[in-house]
């Protein structure tokens, strides 16, 4: 698997570096995931959400930035390991571990 971030370095939000760092969007867009839900669910307009929508977006590439500044090789090993065990969490449990010990969630 390439690394988790494009020539730019801006991440790639694919889907094994979304599945790593589940834990930490989680936690760090919370808010912005809920006011979306919550939008979806009182009004059934989509066009009425894209803000909500374009926060949680920005939420989550921004998150994903700070992991890869702050833990690169771990996040890279974890995500890696997502992707050639088909996001199987089970299989990546080394580092899955080693990746939160570098980087834990708030």
């Amino acid at each position: 698997m390439a690394s988790t971030v494009d020539a730019v370095g801006d991440p790639v939000p694919n889907s094994p570096v979304l599945m790593a760092s589940w834990k930490h969007i989680s936690t760090n867009c919370r808010n912005e995931n809920l006011a979306f839900l919550k939008c979806k669910k009182a009004d059934g307009n989509p066009e009425k959400c894209l803000d909500k929508g374009q926060q949680v977006t920005r939420c989550v590439l921004s998150l994903l930035k700070d992991l890869h500044q702050r833990c690169n090789k771990e996040l890279d090993s974890y995500a890696g390991c997502m992707y050639y065990h088909t996001n199987e969490f089970e299989m990546c449990r080394k580092e899955q571990t080693e990746f939160e010990k570098a980087c834990p969630f708030d």
